[in-house]
């Protein structure tokens, strides 16, 4: 019954002229410098950086998990994953019963009540049983995978399952998996080009296994076999595959302009998570990886680009998190969004008028991993204690200040713990 609520205060909104396209697009455990204009060496990246370039680019996001399902559940609720009884992966193996709570609203089921078209390409990972797929999630579209990776050739997963699914019935579409989700982003876009849309693209890539356009899939069911992939040369495969997704982007992009939709679609670039550290992926400056709780698992690109609407060339170190891009949505399709009672705050002000966020600390957690951001101090659990930093003059993570500054790290795990009370409440769900 609330969610019906929502949705009648959701569509007191803008007129669909008035309402961007929407173009959300999260790479798969892609680290921080895994981009030329985040400064990796080798790895091309034209496209994105040229999006950064003409865009915004934010040096100070952040996923609100260090692995994906936490990240992935925050995102689409606007409100730290721990609410949603989400602070795991949650795995078709060991978790078939488990997901995103019904109960919840999503950014699609917001925007499809703001008048927007809504689809989603790539993966979920918010519960593997049909109950939890995105169709009944507020996209009006998916195909995709619903696990944490598959073979990106056969479609078949880490636990030997086929996974591709067609709304929420299980089929395949045969095709390197980047290229299957970019055709029928272009399809959709095509389909929609005269309403207001919201497309979400979460690619495989890079995730394991390795495997470049120009490889072969290897998995069989019942038999997956080795998770990093067959690929002798995985780091030329990582490349290969960081860089056609770049290539990939620019296919969307490319049909943006032709249909003459361009300015008025903004364009979102992340990732779900830190980089694993192998192959080529790399979360420079930061210490840390996937998993961590240091800058490295958490810190990601962000890119945010609309023509002649984002200022050109800006680069940002306020700090934001993938929670935000909720509330920021709403604000753009003219919704009324209070109800819902979002943790993430609207980024309209950075993004538009170049104005500094309001000041809020920042939560991780999993389980009792937990780390907490305050200004220019985090404190984070490792190492059997908990650690302090100070990222504006330490943004490595390499000088631990806990015993020169013991008030500090009081005050900050008294207001963790009121937090982790709240978030841990059970009010909305647990996700059976």
């Amino acid at each position: 019954m609330f969610k019906y609520f929502i949705f009648l205060l959701l569509t007191l909104s803008l007129s669909a002229s008035d309402k961007p396209n929407i173009i959300l697009i999260m790479a798969d455990d892609m680290g921080y410098g895994e981009l030329g204009c985040t400064g990796h060496p080798t790895f091309k990246t034209p496209v994105l950086d040229s999006l950064a370039n003409k865009g915004l680019r934010l040096t100070d996001f952040h996923s609100n998990g260090a692995v994906c399902s936490p990240t992935r559940a925050a995102l689409m609720t606007g409100k730290y994953q721990s609410r949603s009884g989400i602070e795991g992966v949650v795995t078709a193996a060991n978790h078939r019963h488990t997901g995103l709570p019904l109960e919840a609203t999503t950014m699609a089921e917001a925007l499809q009540g703001a008048g927007y078209k809504t689809a989603m390409f790539g993966k979920w990972h918010l519960g593997y049983e049909s109950k939890f797929n995105p169709i009944h999630q507020g996209f009006g579209k998916f195909h995709g995978f619903v696990s944490g990776n598959i073979d990106l050739f056969n479609h078949i997963d880490q636990a030997g399952y086929k996974d591709w699914w067609i709304q929420d019935e299980l089929k395949d579409e045969p095709g390197y998996m980047t290229k299957v989700v970019t055709d029928l982003s272009i399809k959709f876009i095509n389909e929609n080009k005269e309403k207001p849309f919201f497309l979400y693209i979460p690619h495989a890539a890079p995730h394991y296994p390795y495997q470049g356009p120009n490889d072969k899939g290897y998995r069989k069911l019942g038999n997956p076999g080795p998770n990093n992939g067959i690929v002798d040369d995985k780091d030329r495969a990582y490349r290969e595959m960081v860089e056609f997704m770049d290539a990939e982007i620019g296919r969307i992009v490319n049909e943006l302009e032709n249909l003459n939709i361009r300015q008025n679609t903004m364009i979102i670039f992340t990732s779900d998570n830190g980089g694993t550290g192998k192959f080529g992926s790399s979360n420079a400056p930061y210490s840390g990886k996937k998993g961590q709780f240091y800058e490295g698992g958490h810190r990601v690109p962000c890119i945010i680009n609309w023509q002649g609407r984002i200022k050109a060339g800006h680069v940002s170190d306020e700090p934001a998190m993938c929670m935000d891009f909720m509330p920021t949505f709403l604000s753009l399709a003219g919704s009324y969004s209070d109800p819902l009672k979002l943790d993430g705050i609207d980024l309209s002000p950075l993004l538009f008028e170049g104005k500094t966020l309001k000041n809020r600390p920042l939560y991780w957690k999993k389980g009792s991993q937990f780390a907490m951001r305050m200004g220019p101090w985090k404190i984070l659990s490792a190492k059997n204690k908990v650690l302090l930093f100070n990222l504006k003059n330490d943004p490595a993570e390499k000088n631990d200040l806990s015993s020169s500054h013991p008030e500090k790290v009081k005050e900050m795990l008294k207001e963790y713990k009121v937090w982790e009370t709240d978030v841990t409440a059970g009010v909305e769900m647990r996700s059976k």
